[in-house]
């Protein structure tokens, strides 16, 4: 009796291995419930779940336009997540993209601004993509010299430079870039410092889409991408082995941050042609899921920044069709992405209850 009140009545234990096919049940079972609880905010309006689930599908793939529009959203969380992929492997929780993205796209509104005139169009897009990610990778190396240096909390410290980033473009609104005196607003970029398009998108996508494989090749082929791997396992076996863990922190950061500045460009450039605060738009935090739901997963991190889109993109559509506010569309991704996550809990861990231990002992 004794033995038995020490036992927890639940214990967690780590899983030793899973099958592939096991761990896609798991996975495939977690959305069809996300679905089917999805169904509650749904009736709750005093719509049809089914129907409404329908609108989202036609209101983001059912025509040429909306697919467009819905590749639109995902490209930024797509390239957001190949940047703080990285970064998350190693262990070191940048939670800064937001601001990363924001500091990018006033390096290249300031070009868009001032340089339209003075050198040919794709020699602009170029100079704007190489001073975003320039911008974008300073900004983020911030927190990683005083991560490297004195160990400070880099997932507090990454997040302030968010609103810090944030001041800085809604300064710049109502002062030296405001267009219209008191419209608190910035200039329309001229054409020659937009991106173009390809196949109705901007070419944004096909710059994600290297930058998938690149990431790939670079977290899965090359010496750097094995000493983010040490590091994020052990920085102490990573120093014994003789690695420059400091350094190795603030070169990872740089180039995670210049991929979240490369993101600012691409959607100054070719999504909203100008600058405002809000210009991130939250693709900084979205990306986080898309980068822990793919499991770092360069490949799977194009499936599931699509999935989020149809998502946005379809509840658009949810609202004008069926007068069913936008935010529920909020709620069932919210759900859909707790169940996810969730089910990520499952595949790696076990719950024990402590009857069940007993009678296998006994046994």
């Amino acid at each position: 009796m004794s033995e038995e009140k020490k036992t927890p009545f639940i214990r967690l234990a780590r899983r030793s291995a899973m099958d592939r096919r096991r761990m896609w049940i798991i996975r495939v079972s977690s959305i069809v419930f996300a679905l089917i609880l999805g169904f509650i905010p749904i009736l709750l309006t005093g719509s049809n779940p089914l129907e409404a689930y329908g609108v989202i599908i036609q209101g983001s793939l059912s025509r040429p336009v909306y697919i467009r529009q819905t590749v639109k959203i995902a490209i930024p969380l797509l390239g957001c997540a190949l940047a703080i992929a990285p970064c998350f492997k190693m262990k070191f929780w940048n939670i800064g993209a937001e601001g990363q993205i924001t500091m990018g796209a006033v390096a290249a509104t300031y070009f868009a601004l001032y340089w339209y005139d003075r050198v040919p169009h794709v020699m602009l897009l170029v100079i704007m993509a190489l001073t975003g990610a320039a911008a974008g990778g300073l900004w983020a190396l911030i927190p990683a010299f005083f991560k490297a240096k004195w160990n400070t909390n880099e997932t507090l410290f990454t997040l302030m430079m968010n609103y810090i980033a944030i001041g800085i473009v809604a300064w710049l609104q109502g002062g030296p870039w405001e267009g219209r005196k008191g419209s608190q607003l910035i200039p329309m970029f001229n054409d020659a410092a937009r991106l173009p398009d390809v196949l109705g998108v901007h070419c944004g996508w096909i710059m994600v889409l290297i930058l998938v494989v690149l990431m790939h090749i670079y977290m899965t082929k090359t010496k750097q991408g094995y000493e983010i791997a040490v590091i994020g396992d052990s920085a102490n076996t990573a120093r014994y082995a003789g690695m420059n863990v400091g350094y190795i922190i603030m070169r990872t950061m740089f180039i995670s941050g210049a991929i979240s500045g490369f993101v600012g460009f691409m959607i100054v450039s070719g999504a909203n042609y100008t600058l405002y605060s809000g210009v991130a738009n939250g693709v900084g935090f979205t990306s986080i899921t898309v980068a822990w739901l793919s499991q770092l997963n360069s490949f799977a991190m194009i499936f599931i920044s699509m999935m989020l889109a149809v998502l946005q993109k379809g509840a658009n559509t949810l609202q004008t069709r069926m007068d069913v506010p936008a935010s529920i569309s909020s709620i069932i991704t919210g759900i859909l992405l707790f169940c996810m996550l969730s089910c990520e809990f499952f595949i790696n861990y076990r719950l024990i209850f402590r009857k069940r231990q007993d009678t296998e002992a006994a046994e």
